[in-house]
């Protein structure tokens, strides 16, 4: 196969969650220049629509999606449209998520706060799976990217609901590869720190300056650093790759002394 078709998309449909603003939208755009159609779902159905306007106005095809990830009628209607305005499902991006940055303090968060987090990064992305690779095995193609975190193996405090479904993402990928091959490839991206407006909310030159202490790459991620690695996963460069999860971190950990 020539290198320009290791990464080649064209007549591929992507979903991407989440995919109306930072990582989310990085996913969406790059996809869509590889040559996917991209049903760009969000809650924010402006935001969604925005990213839609610019991949068409590049000359690609994509359809904007209002989708609350934990709302079950919400993933299956996202599904329906992406097959039937696009024509398939071939590659999904579980890049919608939340949780962390500290605020889970274990004696102050509730057992339905910790659930939440687990409904929001973890069981919305199974289902997501479970809808998606019938329509995939059905066209003898499939790529699940399920964007992780560093917080899956890092060590921190007032995180714990988070950092452990983060975790849970990463060895459901491990598992599911088993269940879902050979049509279908399931793999994870854990960005390490990545300037996104959700970082910038805590984000100061002295923490900034702190993480890149422990990073041989001396600045902190953009979005298209990771959707670099969605694109290598998602393209048939990879179809002997799956069940791994592969950090983006600047080859080190973004965590603070």
């Amino acid at each position: 196969m020539l290198i320009n078709e290791l990464f080649n998309l064209q007549g591929k449909v992507a979903i991407v969650t989440g995919g109306g603003n930072g990582i989310g939208k990085a996913c969406c755009e790059t996809l869509a220049e590889a040559g996917a159609a991209i049903a760009v779902a969000d809650l924010k159905l402006k935001d969604a629509i925005a990213v839609v306007e610019e991949i068409i106005a590049k000359g690609g095809k994509a359809i904007a999606v209002e989708c609350n990830v934990t709302n079950d009628e919400d993933l299956v209607r996202l599904v329906e449209r992406a097959d039937q305005e696009l024509g398939g499902v071939h590659i999904l991006v579980n890049n919608a998520g939340g949780g962390g940055a500290g605020r889970e303090n274990p004696f102050k968060i509730t057992v339905d706060d910790f659930a939440r987090v687990f409904k929001l990064n973890v069981f919305s992305a199974w289902r997501l799976c479970q809808l998606c690779v019938p329509l995939m095995k059905k066209d003898g193609y499939g790529s699940i990217i399920n964007i992780t975190s560093m917080s899956s193996i890092n060590k921190s405090p007032n995180i714990s609901a988070y950092a452990s479904s983060k975790a849970a993402i990463n060895h459901m990928t491990s598992n599911l590869a088993m269940d879902f091959g050979p049509e279908v490839r399931i793999n994870a991206v854990g960005p390490g720190a990545t300037k996104t407006a959700a970082l910038a909310t805590v984000l100061t030159p002295e923490i900034e300056e702190r993480m890149l202490a422990h990073t041989p790459i001396k600045r902190l991620g953009e979005p298209s650093d990771i959707s670099g690695a969605v694109l290598y996963f998602a393209a048939p460069i990879s179809e002997w790759v799956s069940g791994q999860t592969l950090f983006v971190n600047g080859g080190g950990v973004q965590t603070l002394d």
